[in-house]
């Protein structure tokens, strides 16, 4: 076995191998502006690392979001075309909980993500993305877009991860700490890939490699458009 594992939902631009029993190769970069540059690259640095070829990869796997409309269609189209080139089939998974993998796969932060804990990214417009886990491996809300305010209720008391909780601490007051920082704020397509290993194994469902939006793009199509007819 040989994922490779892609996610381009939140500014992280990340890509990883996963050879079934660990990660063997993983790079990252954060930029929310360049997606389409950064995503190619970080799959040629991660190949190279491990010394493989693309047409070692047995499958792929893709964070479908949520996540802005540009940035999430560029993993996804991504991850699509290897797996036609390849023939390899491409599974998709929440983007929120590759994160909420990567909290609870951590030894820091004694246990305060064995759940329950909550993941929020950063949705714009003032909205975070967020869904509540049970644990690591199960989610039992989400996920939603929705304004901090009107979510506080729902994941008071709880520990949270990402870069939504952050941005929101008066919603998200419980993002712990430690001399070596905070928990993860953005994806990564190493834990991305080690929860699809897991999933793999245990014969779990996954999602369709399609984008989940969970709203309509920032992006409109004018309206009224002005009419010029040749004189």
């Amino acid at each position: 076995m040989l994922l490779l594992a892609l996610d381009t939902a939140t500014p992280a631009v990340t890509a990883a191998l996963h050879d079934g029993s660990s990660v063997v190769a993983e790079s990252s970069s954060v930029d929310a502006r360049r997606h389409g540059e950064l995503l190619l690259p970080a799959v040629d640095r991660v190949l190279a690392e491990a010394g493989v070829t693309l047409d070692a990869v047995t499958a792929v796997v893709v964070g479908v979001g949520p996540g802005p409309y540009t940035g999430l269609r560029v993993g996804l189209v991504t991850a699509a075309t290897f797996g036609s080139v390849l023939g390899v089939p491409v599974y998709g998974l929440c983007t929120l909980d590759g994160i909420a993998y990567a909290a609870g796969a951590s030894d820091r932060f004694d246990g305060r993500f064995d759940g329950p804990f909550v993941v929020a990214t950063d949705a714009r417009r003032k909205e975070v993305y967020w869904a509540r886990y049970a644990s690591p491996r199960e989610r039992v809300a989400g996920p939603s877009v929705d304004r901090p305010a009107d979510v506080a209720a729902a994941v008071a008391g709880l520990p949270a991860t990402g870069a939504g909780a952050l941005l929101y601490p008066d919603a998200f007051p419980d993002v712990p700490r430690d001399e070596a920082g905070g928990p993860p704020e953005h994806a990564s397509a190493g834990a991305l890939a080690a929860l699809a290993a897991a999933k793999l194994a245990a014969g779990e469902e996954f999602l369709p490699p399609q984008p989940l939006y969970l709203r309509r793009p920032d992006a409109q199509v004018p309206k009224n458009y002005k009419v010029v007819t040749p004189q």
